[in-house]
């Protein structure tokens, strides 16, 4: 007579990953790593409002909470209340900032197991680096910690939507020229893209602008110049923009979230950058991009970027400029 076969009782474990944007993408295949590592437990994840629609379209989570990470004791409290109700047996905290910190704190005594940089948590991450390791590696290491023993590429084939609508032409290149307005310094300049858009014109590629409302007048300005580009500007949300680039033949942009969506699926990417940012740390990663790097972005010719679009999309590039 066989013994009966007995089952743990599943745990209960929270993931905490907010944003930016191009973070959470960052942060997909330490995504799909916990979900495969906890199959049988009960996996939530906390993320603010922006955000929450593509964590709960992904299938990786069981519940997915919200955090408008609103200033204020009250605010705070809520957390601190939401997160006591939960009954968590382990919390991931990717997002390692001074606010989950204060998560932490505020669960004194008796806070859960906690993966992450609070001050007296349970499991720090060890990497004393960390702030200067490209976000994907960070959160690998950090789970490596854990007994999370492979965080695999993203995959992000759910990331998709019919485009129809927008009846666009093959072959079309995506064009990001936007980034945040705090940033002037991450842009790479309207007439440079203008003139790129123009000369893939030329070349048989209908140029297609994408973006936010708060880009509208730098794409705006791009499609002025160059009438046979099309301009989708505040019309495309994440899921149509995944399926725009699925069927692009490039893209290119500026150091931008959106960036990291178009090259994690696929699509074909230069991503331009000036010193203000670091490539290493947070450069888009995917099986097709190129990076080119200038100190001053102005610098940057519209034929060096063309030239490495068209070597990108015919099969060869994919790897960072050697300016790096």
């Amino acid at each position: 007579m066989s013994e009966p076969t007995t089952s743990l009782p599943a745990r209960r474990i929270l993931v905490i990953k907010h944003g930016a944007f191009g973070d959470f993408i960052m942060a997909l295949g330490a995504f799909q790593a916990l979900r495969r590592h906890h199959a049988g437990d009960h996996l939530v994840l906390q993320t603010i409002p922006s955000l929450a629609p593509l964590a709960r379209a992904s299938g990786w989570f069981d519940e997915v909470w919200t955090d408008p990470r609103d200033k204020g004791l009250g605010a705070l409290l809520a957390v601190r209340r939401q997160i006591r109700g939960g009954r968590f047996d382990l919390v991931y905290d990717l997002q390692c900032s001074d606010r989950t910190n204060l998560y932490f704190q505020l669960l004194r005594p008796g806070p859960p197991r906690w993966s992450g940089q609070a001050w007296g948590c349970s499991d720090p991450d060890p990497n004393p680096n960390r702030n200067a390791t490209h976000g994907t590696d960070r959160y690998a290491m950090q789970l490596r910690h854990m007994g999370v023993a492979e965080v695999p590429p993203p995959d992000a084939g759910w990331i998709e939507a019919d485009v129809s609508r927008f009846a666009l032409s093959a072959p079309y290149v995506l064009l990001a020229p936007g980034c945040a307005p705090h940033r002037p310094e991450k842009r790479w300049p309207e007439a440079h893209y203008a003139t790129l858009a123009n000369s893939l014109s030329a070349r048989g590629y209908t140029p297609v602008l994408v973006g936010t409302k708060s880009e509208a007048e730098t794409t705006a300005a791009i499609a002025a110049a160059c009438p046979a580009a099309i301009d989708l500007t505040d019309r495309t949300p994440l899921f149509e923009l995944g399926g725009l680039a699925r069927r692009a033949a490039g893209a290119v942009g500026n150091d931008t979230g959106p960036m990291h969506l178009l090259a994690v699926v696929g699509c074909p990417s230069v991503v331009l950058y000036s010193h203000a940012s670091t490539p290493t740390q947070s450069g888009q990663r995917g099986p097709r991009v190129t990076i080119l790097r200038e100190a001053t972005l102005s610098d940057l010719p519209p034929a060096r970027v063309e030239s490495a679009l068209l070597e990108l999309m015919a099969g060869g590039g994919g790897l960072p400029s050697p300016s790096l």
